[in-house]
């Protein structure tokens, strides 16, 4: 569905997800996707599966037998993809968008993807050429529903992703 935001023009898809299996199904269809440069943001709440996919994603990008820590707490972990670097972030402990200024996270976007967790933390700093990924519970507690946001050239990507 497209919608017309202050942004331009929103590309908005819905997927369920019946279990973690799933999730990390749908960051390895995505992953084809992802170029360097590229800022995705993850929302949801605690346990919503933002680190499950964030996970199956870099993965899926060629880091396959690589640990995959949450970055709860060291904020940033860094991993070499095939063809370029992934960076993941997890701003859940940041008081300010004062403090993520710091982490240089628009610098690391010259040469890698970057995912972001509880990228609200940001505020106004938060890339506007992002993808946005926000993960909610369903009735079923292992069930996850995702809607995704994308803007500028997220549109023509967004239209070739085909998840059943």
């Amino acid at each position: 569905m497209l919608m017309a935001t202050d942004a331009g023009l929103v590309m908005q898809l819905r997927y369920d997800l019946p279990c973690a299996e799933a999730t990390g199904l749908f960051a390895q269809r995505l992953a084809p996707l992802l170029r360097m440069g590229d800022v995705i943001a993850l929302k949801g709440e605690l346990g919503a599966g933002k680190t499950t996919f964030a996970r199956a994603l870099i993965r899926a990008l060629g880091a396959a037998d690589t640990e995959v820590p949450s970055p709860t707490f060291t904020l940033a972990q860094n991993y070499q993809g095939q063809t370029f670097s992934i960076w993941h972030f997890d701003l859940y402990r940041l008081k300010s968008a004062d403090e993520a200024s710091e982490l240089g996270i628009d610098e690391m976007r010259h040469d890698s993807a970057v995912l972001i967790e509880w990228p609200e933390r940001l505020g106004a700093a938060l890339a506007s050429d992002r993808l946005e990924i926000v993960f909610e519970y369903c009735a079923d507690e292992d069930a996850r529903r995702v809607s995704l946001f994308g803007v500028s050239d997220w549109l023509k990507r967004l239209a070739d992703l085909h998840i059943k």
